[in-house]
């Protein structure tokens, strides 16, 4: 949905006779604020309409007209007006992706309104769009020196603090507070996600799991062990699946008759050198131990230099669609070292299903999804939804190696499955 059906904008019923009607204004009236205000709003209705990004940069360029006029003739532009047409610009901004323009117009704006709260929390959001944690961080710093008690800087002070800085103890200080506060934007899904979290590593998995409750209740989570955010959630939910609960057993019993041959594929794959072969895991799951990937689809595509690799495996998958296509999951050989402790977590999206085939497979190797627990076998695959809480631990004495493929959840319609954005 474009940004202006939030904002009171589809009231034009016409914006192409609007964007006129003003225009005319504007030609009588050069120097009219509202007439350029109204212009910039008939443009960004327009966009919506024709879903055009031309058109959303007019109106951009038409909010950012309002402000300069502000600068070089304050007393011709009210300050709500200038208020207005600068948030709307930012927003826009930020949907077509030009985050450092918006944070340029936020510190504009800010020159104007210092002393406005909410100015500089946005500006926070904005340098967090754009991946930069740091300068987000120092902006919530900032705000939080001069307004300890704000809950929506809390709140994002302290889950920047534990996603980028891994400190638990200030994550949960300060997502704590801004989540109690209740303050608007801080009962979203990813703080209780992290605040949950950093609770669990933190040997609190009681109080974790009343805050998971909690989100279940306010519609943040489908349930206290499946807390994936990106849902469709009519979707079938179950811990562990069968291969014929899944549709999918014909594949999988390709991979099972071919695990030798995948086997051989994922060791030689072992073998290359650091560069050209496994990396370690990235997501910041990993307890204890080693825990390395050799990943060969992402998102839905092949990742062909990998490929070159592993020629049979990855044309296994490339046989079968809700695997090579499933744009919301991987498929990676993984290694896993003994001593290795997997931290409790939950996948993104509940749109998948995850398949392990068992390559090598010691003793000593658990796997808890909920409350239920499982295993590997090797040559053999097995399923389940990972948007579910799992945790796993490698107390044996040798490497485990599995190929992980993900596919797409059985209940998922093929245009959703087109529609649906990668995770």
């Amino acid at each position: 949905m474009h940004p202006t059906s939030t904002l009171g904008l589809t009231s034009l019923p016409n914006p192409g006779k609007a964007l006129n009607s003003f225009g005319a204004l504007l030609h009588r009236v050069p120097q009219s604020a509202r007439a350029l205000y109204g212009r910039a709003c008939s443009l960004d209705r327009l966009a919506e309409v024709e879903r055009s990004n031309s058109r959303l940069e007019q109106a951009i360029a038409t909010y950012r007209s309002v402000i300069d006029m502000a600068d070089e003739h304050p007393d011709q532009v009210p300050l709500p007006l200038l208020r207005l047409a600068a948030e709307k610009c930012i927003e826009r901004m930020r949907f077509r992706g030009f985050m450092g323009k918006a944070v340029r117009v936020q510190q504009r704006l800010l020159q104007r309104f210092p002393d406005d709260i909410s100015l500089r929390n946005q500006m926070g959001v904005t340098f967090l769009l754009m991946n930069q944690p740091a300068a987000a961080k120092d902006v919530f710093k900032e705000v939080l020196e001069k307004w300890p008690e704000d809950g929506f800087a809390q709140v994002h002070y302290g889950f920047v603090l534990k996603t980028t800085y891994n400190n638990n103890t200030g994550g949960i200080e300060y997502m704590q507070k801004g989540i109690s506060s209740g303050a608007e934007g801080t009962q979203d899904g990813r703080f209780y996600f992290h605040l949950g979290d950093a609770l669990q590593r933190e040997g609190k998995t009681e109080e974790a799991y009343k805050l998971y409750d909690i989100g279940v209740e306010k519609g943040l989570f489908l349930s206290r062990y499946q807390r994936s955010l990106y849902n469709v959630d009519r979707l079938r939910s179950q811990p562990l699946w069968s291969q014929e609960e899944t549709s999918y057993q014909e594949f999988f019993r390709k991979l099972e008759q071919n695990w030798l041959i995948i086997r051989k594929e994922g060791l030689e794959a072992l073998a290359l050198p650091p560069q050209d072969g496994f990396r370690p895991e990235a997501e910041n799951l990993q307890d204890t131990g080693d825990w390395k990937q050799y990943e060969i689809f992402s998102r839905g595509r092949k990742i062909t230099a990998n490929c070159v690799k592993t020629p049979q495996t990855c044309a296994l998958v490339e046989s079968f669609k809700p695997a090579a296509g499933c744009k919301r999951g991987q498929v990676k050989f993984s290694v896993m070292y003994p001593g290795t402790h997997v931290h409790a977590h939950t996948g993104p999206t509940n749109c998948r299903l995850r398949a392990h085939l068992g390559l090598l497979v010691p003793e000593g190797l658990h796997l808890r999804v909920g409350e239920t627990n499982q295993s590997w076998a090797e040559g053999r695959v097995i399923v389940f939804d990972d948007s579910w809480e799992h945790e796993v631990w490698h107390e044996g004495d040798s490497p485990r190696l599995i190929l992980i493929v993900d596919v797409w959840h059985p209940e998922l319609t093929e245009e959703e499955r087109l529609s649906l954005s990668p995770i």
